[in-house]
């Protein structure tokens, strides 16, 4: 990866497999390799739906804990935003993965659970600027092919397309993974 420099928040863009949450794993790394004293949390918005997923959660885990032993898990799908306050400290880095996951739980819960409000953006803006320490924001961008045939997928489409872009205006550095290599977007030196 080239700019592993921490910024104050930084949202990782990019399709599946993209990267993002390898660039967000890296800095992480590299924010703990500063000092003795910094602190690394990973937020973990994904929920076991069904089987499949239960063997990619507990894959990523295993990855993660491989690759950044030193950073805590936290899992929680729902209210990210308090998690991000609860975790934010001056020496501490928090990754939020992803975004994408996140948004489906509360537009498009599983089988016999309630759809939450929609997010409102500027909460997360809120949060990204009330947070005490560095942010690592990932999400996927899915709004680059055709228009989806589907209502329910169209508004989720355009929601994601909405919270990414108010992401991206929250952050101080937006990066694009393309095929394993970040792409500067914005605050990138």
């Amino acid at each position: 990866m080239d700019d592993l420099r921490v910024a104050r928040s930084e949202l990782i863009l990019g399709g599946q497999k993209s990267g993002k949450t390898s660039r967000a794993e890296a800095l992480a790394a590299a924010w703990l390799a500063q000092s003795a004293a910094h602190r690394a949390v990973y937020i973990a918005t994904a929920q076991a739906w069904g089987e499949e997923m239960r063997a990619r959660i507990e894959r990523h885990r295993q990855d993660r804990a491989r690759r950044v032993p030193a950073m805590e898990t936290v899992e929680e799908p729902q209210d990210i935003v308090r998690a991000i306050a609860a975790h934010s400290r001056p020496g501490t880095l928090v990754v939020v993965d992803c975004l994408t996951l996140w948004l489906t739980a509360r537009m498009m819960p599983p089988p016999g659970n309630v759809a939450l409000p929609a997010p409102e953006e500027e909460l997360m803006a809120h949060a990204v600027a009330a947070a005490a320490g560095p942010l690592v924001l990932v999400s996927n961008e899915i709004g680059l092919g055709v228009v989806p045939m589907g209502r329910e997928t169209r508004a989720f489409v355009d929601a994601l397309g909405r919270l990414n872009q108010q992401g991206a205006r929250a952050c101080e550095r937006v990066t694009l993974m393309v095929a394993g290599l970040p792409v500067p977007v914005k605050g990138h030196p």
